[in-house]
């Protein structure tokens, strides 16, 4: 079985480029100023296989492959080197407990789910009106971005709302927002008149 013309300068730039990081990494590792050699071999075969790349293939598709190609080969030669430290276990009295760590209440679960729904939902139609109401240019367009917003917003609010543990401070921020968004919108539209 033989290779496709094609894939043979492909692995010659993977091997020169794993070989050339290989060097650098090497003389990195001494951090004494004795592996000027290495460094200088290294560089020497990285910029060469580029050269080479640019004469044989062209100045502008030779050293996309080349610096892509040998990138790939330098990262492998970085994620074979990659060092594993085991994390220090904490006593566990020094663990700060997870709030998923507490025991789960079915009302609190209710709650937060109400929360995170229906008022997350309002919250979010009423920010996504509010800046409808107040960005320029055309209604249309105004309103397609509001729409667009919606879904965003409402994911933001249904993540935070699921990610605080006080339900009464997500609740007050919620309803605050769905009140200022709304209230905001609306004065907008009774200043701006019939174009918001």
């Amino acid at each position: 079985m033989t290779l496709p013309e094609s894939l043979v300068p492909v692995i010659i730039l993977l091997a020169g480029g794993a070989l050339g990081a290989a060097l650098l990494r090497r003389s990195w590792l001494r951090r004494n100023g004795s592996a000027i050699a290495l460094i200088m071999a290294g560089w020497a075969i990285l910029l060469g296989l580029l050269l080479a790349s640019a004469w044989l293939v062209g100045p502008v598709k030779g050293v996309a492959v080349a610096c892509v190609m040998e990138g790939i080969g330098g990262l492998s030669v970085i994620g074979l080197g990659r060092v594993r430290r085991k994390a220090v276990r904490l006593r566990e009295a020094d663990a700060v407990p997870e709030p998923l760590e507490e025991p789960g209440r079915f009302w609190r679960g209710v709650l937060r789910t109400l929360l995170a729904g229906p008022l997350g939902m309002t919250a979010a139609m009423a920010a996504a009106f509010c800046i409808t109401v107040y960005l320029p240019g055309d209604p249309r367009t105004r309103i397609v971005i509001g729409g667009l917003l919606m879904p965003v917003l409402w994911g933001l609010a249904m993540t935070w709302t699921l990610a605080d543990r006080r339900l009464l401070r997500a609740a007050a921020v919620l309803v605050g927002t769905s009140v200022a968004g709304f209230g905001l919108g609306m004065l907008g539209n009774m200043v701006l008149g019939g174009s918001a």
